[in-house]
């Protein structure tokens, strides 16, 4: 089935949108060529964000509601950011006790920031991989992961392939995380296996929380 863009008007709003300044309202304001972890042992370490086209890191406030939605302690899980960019989202992870992160990223320099981030960091954990990530997906063993992040270049086709690659190797339970121009139904999902949990809308881009179909029971 091909993706189906929901109504904007049906996509709840449950964060604000970045300011172009690189600010966040209500907090201490950031350099845009910088962002910070959020929470966890790693809370308020600085990453650094290249002036590279398309590169847009996750926002602080989307940041927050993923991990409120997923709980704060992720002790134990396996994850793996398909598209790493800054890493961000990986290092949130790891930040919150994720036993393994793997980081997938096809940039050369950006793989080499990645690197030296975890350094600083110690953060033993996190393993950086440079490569197609949706390869690396495709290669992973089946239900080897509790969360999976999926955020694509916008103007990218490859939405479709991660997501049907991400449907195999998350576990039972687990998470899918995907961030997209346009919300995505249950409609859409259905044919990868997947259904929403949560999703919410920060400006332009919908974010999503997915599960197994399994998982939730009809009519969730």
């Amino acid at each position: 089935m091909k993706y189906t863009p929901a109504s904007d008007s049906k996509a709840p709003k449950t964060a604000a949108p970045r300011p172009k300044s690189g600010k966040v309202v209500g907090r201490k304001s950031v350099p845009p060529g910088e962002i910070r972890i959020i929470g966890g042992q790693y809370k308020r370490s600085k990453l650094p964000v290249a002036n590279k086209p398309g590169l847009r890191p996750t926002p602080d406030r989307v940041r927050e509601t993923l991990f409120n939605w997923l709980g704060q302690d992720l002790t134990g899980w396996r994850c793996i950011d398909v598209f790493a960019g800054t890493g961000v989202l990986g290092f949130e992870a790891a930040s919150r006790g994720a036993a393994e992160v793997l980081l997938c990223e096809q940039d050369a320099s950006l793989v080499d920031q990645l690197k030296a981030l975890q350094a600083r960091l110690h953060a033993d954990m996190v393993r950086v991989e440079r490569g197609d990530g949706v390869a690396v997906l495709r290669r992973a063993s089946p239900a080897s992961m509790q969360l999976v992040f999926l955020d694509p270049p916008f103007d990218s086709p490859l939405f479709e392939p991660a997501l049907r690659a991400a449907a195999q190797v998350v576990a039972d339970p687990g998470y899918v995380y995907l961030e997209a121009p346009q919300a995505w139904t249950d409609e859409a999902l259905a044919d990868y296996g997947l259904q929403v949990h949560r999703s919410g809308r920060a400006g332009a881009v919908h974010f999503h929380l997915l599960v197994r179909k399994s998982v939730l029971p009809e009519g969730a």
